[in-house]
């Protein structure tokens, strides 16, 4: 299993309505675009002082599931315009994990 993990960050003021684009369209968008090979995704979210800092960690089922939902520059993060306008800033390059071992 790979775990894909992604950072971005924003206002105070923009953190509730990227919050509920996050959850109402993006999450939405990358479990019908990551299909079967998508097993989970997890978003957390850190108030800071200065700023809010979200971050997704994505399962999936293989590297290979990974390239069919990023493509063959799987490391490209994947962040609709929509999500581009309302964050201050992001990693652009997504990064990957092997999971060794995950207890629930």
């Amino acid at each position: 299993m790979i775990a894909r993990i992604w950072h971005g960050w924003t206002t105070h003021e923009n953190a509730s309505e990227y919050e509920q684009l996050l959850r109402e369209e993006i999450i939405p968008e990358i479990e019908e675009k990551g299909g079967s090979g998508c097993r989970s995704i997890q978003l957390l979210r850190k108030t800071r002082e200065e700023e809010v800092e979200f971050m997704t960690i994505i399962l999936f089922d293989s590297l290979e599931s990974v390239k069919s939902f990023a493509g063959e520059d799987y490391e490209h993060a994947y962040i609709p315009v929509k999500a581009r306008k309302i964050l201050k800033r992001y990693d652009d390059r997504a990064q990957h994990y092997e999971v060794c071992e995950q207890r629930e």
